[in-house]
């Protein structure tokens, strides 16, 4: 046995031991925010089903932090082991070395995550995002049944033609006043229409492909594992944020992140 072998096996011992403490302070984390934010604007899932798998989708490993551009490099020591920072990510916007990365968990079907993508939204792409503070990435779930799941995959396969947050605009800005809106097939092969997806035809080919539906699947799944089990939910840093606050909320809540990694 050479000298580096006993001394690999320690390494990556403490290595898996450290993941999976941020992992589970982060479900600490959630559960605080949970209890503590205002939860009349949150909503919660409807009898979320118990995740059928342990292997979290490739884009959210928190198992091989070698996978992320920013671990273990010290360039980015604030973040959680749930950020990407993929430069090719077609569900983030911003800059992918931006001091902050915020994450929203989203479901098409989530009325006040529309109120938050139409309200409250632009205000952060303007003031943050654009600035290069923050770097805005989604996990995309579904709480609401199977048309949750409809609307995941559709915006995926906009995302695969670069039309991700163009298709999330859309199918926000027609969400009703009240309650779930009804996302039959067609409704979202309009949306990708009206948010401008090149290829309608390639589209509609994804919306049945057993892969995307496979991605997101696991996505919820995956958001459940870590205790996400409410509508629109947040991670900046080491703080979350339940529900589709004020702007002004955010504004506090994101100023406080960036202040943190100086």
């Amino acid at each position: 046995m050479t000298p580096q072998g006993p001394v690999s096996r320690p390494r990556r011992t403490r290595t898996l031991i450290l993941i999976a403490g941020l992992v589970a302070a982060f479900i600490v984390i959630i559960v605080v925010a949970q209890l503590t934010m205002n939860s009349s604007n949150s909503a919660t899932p409807v009898s979320p089903t118990p995740p059928a798998s342990e292997t979290p989708p490739p884009t959210q490993d928190a198992s091989e932090p070698s996978e992320h551009p920013s671990a273990g490099t010290g360039e980015h020591p604030m973040d959680s082991p749930l950020v990407r920072r993929d430069p090719d990510d077609p569900m983030a916007m911003g800059d992918v070395d931006a001091p902050v990365v915020l994450i929203e968990w989203t479901d098409l079907r989530c009325p006040f995550c529309a109120s938050f993508s139409q309200d409250t939204f632009p205000t952060i792409v303007e003031e943050y995002v654009d600035a290069g503070l923050v770097r805005f990435e989604v996990v995309d779930v579904a709480f609401f049944g199977d048309q949750s799941v409809d609307g995941q995959i559709a915006a995926r396969a906009a995302g695969k033609q670069d039309r991700f947050f163009e298709f999330l605009d859309v199918a926000y800005a027609a969400a009703p006043d009240r309650g779930h809106p009804d996302l039959p097939r067609e409704k979202l092969i309009g949306f990708a229409e009206e948010a401008g997806v090149p290829d309608i035809d390639q589209f509609t080919a994804d919306l049945d492909d057993p892969e995307v539906r496979t991605a997101a699947e696991q996505s919820t799944e995956y958001a459940q594992q870590v205790g996400v089990n409410a509508v629109p939910f947040f991670l900046a840093g080491d703080v979350a944020l339940s529900g589709a606050q004020p702007v002004d909320v955010f504004r506090d809540y994101l100023d406080q992140a960036v202040s943190k990694v100086g």
